[in-house]
């Protein structure tokens, strides 16, 4: 089995590619700025593609989601894409500053196309995810939401009403653009995601953002790790 982790902050990777211990594969991926960590795990291939840097900092959003998933896909030819990172989550629902979750559901919540139905339809997305997501979030014992994906990392009033009218649990920046070019390449995807700010409780995002970080990182690393013993069959842990 070949999965392939996308990711886009060297900061959510980096407790991941310690427990596995992946070496960078230098330029891989040159021109593109994405980076590929590969290693074999008896007879399995274990990839973290992550979309690389520009001026100095992570490449966040969808445009650099999308350029590093196919990029990914077409060169690698994964069986599986695993989109693991954190997220804003919603305090009404019940969500904690660090929980992980798996998507159940991903969509765009930020491309307001006015138009029949068809348009609208293009616009959110609602792309389909792996078969096996439940399975997954059965054996790490933790919720399921749905994701919705927009470019900016704050929230405007007409974002939020869209979230809410489709029932949104987890916002991120990158699921739902690389769930649409995994549809593309009829490649299927899970999304892991663990919760580093809480977007209704009055709080500035940014802030809570960076201090939650290195938290919610090392959470959706150990998520990871047991995903991938789970899948490639190397230990029964849970």
């Amino acid at each position: 089995m070949h999965i392939c982790f996308i990711v886009a902050m060297q900061a959510e990777a980096q407790p991941f590619i310690d427990m596995f211990a992946v070496s960078e594969v230098k330029d891989f991926f040159a021109p593109l700025p994405c980076k590929l960590y590969s290693t074999e795990m008896q007879g399995h291939t274990l990839d973290v593609v992550l979309n690389g840097q520009q001026h100095g900092t992570d490449l966040v959003g969808c445009e650099a989601a999308a350029v590093t998933t196919m990029a990914a896909i077409q060169q690698r030819k994964p069986d599986l894409i695993i989109n693991s990172g954190t997220c804003g989550a919603f305090e009404a629902n019940g969500a904690k500053i660090g929980e992980v979750y798996v998507g159940n559901a991903v969509m765009f919540h930020d491309r307001r196309v006015p138009g029949d139905d068809a348009w609208g339809t293009q616009a959110l997305g609602n792309y389909p995810l792996s078969d096996r997501s439940a399975e997954i979030a059965e054996m790490l014992h933790c919720r399921m939401g749905k994701v919705t994906t927009g470019s900016s990392l704050d929230m405007q009033p007409c974002d939020l009403e869209i979230i809410q009218a489709n029932q949104g649990q987890l916002k991120d920046m990158e699921a739902a653009a690389i769930a649409f070019v995994a549809s593309l390449y009829h490649t299927p995807i899970l999304l892991l995601k663990s919760v580093t700010d809480l977007c209704d409780n009055g709080a500035e995002t940014y802030e809570v953002f960076r201090r939650n970080l290195a938290m919610a990182s090392q959470a959706i690393g150990d998520a990871n790790r047991k995903v991938v013993n789970y899948l490639f069959g190397l230990k029964s842990e849970c």
